[in-house]
């Protein structure tokens, strides 16, 4: 093969990998302003983010999943409103914003466990994707204990107890249904983004 043809495959890759990552950006941005205020707590919210975090990791694969979301991530934090209420450096001082970082661990963690059990089925796809879901509760439930509790100051403590009612039993169940539909949905279209990934090696 010669050089000429050697690069030519190369950038067809990364241009194909690069399409797809802003594509999940994009999508990004508009699950988070699909998105339900719940009445409870502060600022509950349920959007369609977790559903395109985790189709992100389970289509890309664990490195673009990744990259996918963390580009959303930045994106927001140098100003643009990409989050679902605004953006800007002072959203990370938010005790919410841990939920953001946990979308870019759902897309790792599920792109990473789709590789590992290799074999595709629907189960696998389900085992991922709901695992997935589950470290974006990690990150969020972490962060806003610690913001609140230790970082910053005007912030209301919050006990652990009333962390896990509202900020985990009230919303899991439903991301718990959205990730599971993410996986559906990614276990169908897998077979063809991989076919038309594959076209451009």
């Amino acid at each position: 093969m010669s050089n000429t043809n050697a690069k030519q495959i190369h950038t067809g890759m990364r241009a194909i990998d690069l399409a797809y990552c802003g594509m999940f950006v994009a999508l990004m941005v508009i699950g988070a302003k699909i998105n339900i205020v719940l009445p409870i707590g502060t600022g509950v919210t349920v959007s369609l983010q977790i559903l395109f975090a985790v189709m992100a990791g389970l289509l890309l694969g664990a490195r673009d999943g990744f990259i996918s979301v963390f580009i959303y991530l930045l994106i927001g934090l140098l100003g643009l409103p990409v989050y679902a209420h605004g953006g800007g450096l002072w959203y990370a001082l938010k005790p919410t914003y841990g939920f953001i970082i946990g979308f870019v661990s759902a897309a790792f963690l599920s792109g990473l466990l789709k590789q590992v059990l290799k074999k595709r089925t629907l189960v696998r796809y389900l085992i991922a994707g709901e695992l997935g879901m589950l470290t974006y509760y990690v990150w969020g439930l972490f962060y806003f204990f610690l913001m609140s509790n230790f970082l910053l100051k005007d912030a209301a403590p919050i006990g652990f107890k009333e962390l896990m009612t509202v900020w985990f039993l009230s919303t899991v169940w439903i991301d718990a249904i959205i990730a599971g539909l993410a996986s559906v949905i990614a276990y169908r279209l897998a077979p063809i983004v991989d076919r038309f990934r594959e076209n451009y090696r």
